[in-house]
């Protein structure tokens, strides 16, 4: 499907609502026999991807999640179960299901956990790909939690320090701090590499080379700027050997403990459209109003960051920087102007749309 569609990276592009690329979403997932309410739930999940900038964990996986479901790869109608295995801790398995509905089982179970008895872990078998971290640290949030997250991504493109193997995924860390009421939460969402493995992506659908210093050859550690030669490399750690490490200890507690899939175990899903990945997630909710009332705690919390915020800004920067404030205003202005669509992309999904016969982005309008 992918094969036909060439990039035309001087083409400028158009742009879609938020709820034009949910209907499309979920018309897809149901094409691929997911129950109704669940193509939805994917949906509504995917296009907050796009609507908060994680372009590379939104609509752009559409057609990669449609050929593992079409491959046997992803089971679409699992059965997602529950294990309450202590009092703060449970373990989810996923069933093989789509990531997004067994992320959301999940959080939903930290919640629940954390407002029982204060801070609740919950671990995640048997899952898939989930798009961005910050989805489900975000939902915690809202729930007057603090959300931590990880998982051990679905392919791998980084090497333990010092060695040559792709062993290590990009195995993301995402924490969210609520701010109060109507107040966008403090949330940071970082990939252990420099960057993530979907930007590496995007940059090859629309043919533009990469910067220096992301992707070093396997064979003689030099830097790879042609996107196309991805292959051939591997993605570099944030920090050094802290970055690395720090993706290894993640994968441990997301892959290792919870029985999922770590190391040379992990499925590339990027090539593989009919393994099932046996994806590991973690996710620890906290409840605030255990240490102190949560509207004190936002009162001092905004004071803080004001602080912060009205710092002098260091001579050619764009000043301070707060994690969450990015990603709260291009919701705001996305929600309003529509998400971008690169026209490589949009000519996938209109193909994709053909191919199952469903409504285009456009007719969607």
């Amino acid at each position: 499907m992918n094969a036909a569609v060439k990039p035309d990276p001087g083409a400028a592009p158009s742009t879609a609502s938020a709820q034009a690329l949910e209907d499309l979403i979920a018309d897809a997932m149901r094409a691929c026999e997911l129950p109704p309410e669940d193509a939805r739930g994917v949906g509504r999940l995917m296009a907050e991807a796009d609507l908060t900038g994680a372009d590379g964990h939104g609509v752009f996986r559409l057609p990669q999640y449609v050929r593992r479901l079409k491959g046997g790869a992803v089971n679409p109608r699992p059965r997602i179960e529950v294990e309450r295995a202590a009092p703060g801790v449970a373990l989810v398995d996923g069933d093989n299901g789509m990531g997004h509905l067994v992320m959301s089982t999940a959080a939903n179970t930290a919640i629940a956990i954390a407002r029982e008895i204060g801070i609740g872990w919950v671990g995640v078998r048997r899952s898939n790909h989930a798009g961005p971290a910050a989805l489900y640290v975000d939902r915690l949030a809202q729930a007057g939690m603090v959300g931590i997250y990880s998982v051990v991504a679905s392919s791998n493109h980084m090497a333990p320090w010092g060695g040559t193997s792709s062993l290590l995924g990009t195995n993301p860390l995402a924490i969210a701090i609520p701010a109060g009421d109507g107040a966008p939460p403090v949330l940071l969402d970082i990939a252990t590499t420099v960057v993530s493995y979907g930007t590496i992506k995007k940059h090859a659908l629309s043919d533009i080379p990469l910067p220096e210093g992301w992707l070093v050859s396997k064979a003689d550690g030099q830097p790879i700027t042609d996107p196309k030669r991805s292959g051939e490399g591997l993605l570099l750690p944030i920090g050094g050997y802290k970055g690395s490490g720090l993706a290894l200890m993640l994968g441990l507690l997301a892959g290792t403990l919870n029985g999922a899939a770590f190391g040379r175990e992990v499925v590339d899903f990027n090539a593989d459209s009919s393994t099932e990945t046996n994806t590991g997630h973690f996710i620890l909710a906290l409840d605030v109003a255990r240490f102190m009332p949560p509207a004190i705690f936002a009162s001092v919390l905004q004071h803080q960051l004001d602080e912060l915020r009205h710092d002098a800004p260091l001579p050619g920067t764009e000043g301070v920087r707060i994690p969450g404030d990015r990603r709260a205003t291009l919701r705001e202005a996305r929600a309003r102007d529509g998400v971008p669509i690169p026209a490589p992309l949009r000519r996938q999904l209109d193909e994709l749309a053909a191919t199952l016969g469903i409504p285009t982005l456009a007719a969607r309008q």
